[in-house]
């Protein structure tokens, strides 16, 4: 058991960069689409555009600053709030399955219940041992 809980910074990391990783391409392709994206965001889903720019850098930003590991729980929640609203506005009325036959209107929700699952493991445990919010807590602390 001791070996297992020595792996727990290991786990963090990995559970981060992932979701970083796929945070900032989800917002990313937010901004090179913006048929899809940010003009999408305004006109289908009726955002005003300073909250389709939030949704924006939450993703991509907050991808960021959770990918290495900076304000680490500050951007895990916020991308919360992102994921839970994308369900509950978008994704909700399309069940939870990804869309893998082209037979649905739209995608599932099943990614964004994935992802809540990691920020929540995020927020309750930190950022870990392998990131910039710990550098900076042993320098201040």
């Amino acid at each position: 058991m001791n070996f297992l809980n020595r792996l727990q910074p290991l786990g963090l990391l990995i559970l981060r960069l992932v979701l970083g990783i796929i945070m900032i391409a989800h917002g990313w392709q937010k901004i090179v689409d913006h048929l899809h994206g940010i003009t999408g965001m305004m006109h289908q889903l009726g955002l005003p555009p300073f909250m389709a720019y939030l949704v924006v850098a939450t993703e991509f930003g907050g991808g960021i600053l959770i990918l290495i590991g900076f304000l680490t729980r500050l951007a895990a929640f916020a991308t919360f709030i992102d994921m839970l609203v994308a369900i509950l506005k978008v994704h909700r009325q399309n069940g939870l399955f990804a869309n893998w036959t082209g037979a649905q209107k739209g995608e599932g929700f099943e990614y964004h219940l994935l992802a809540l699952a990691i920020i929540v493991a995020i927020i309750a445990r930190g950022a870990g041992a392998l990131s910039l919010d710990r550098v900076i807590y042993r320098l201040l602390g």
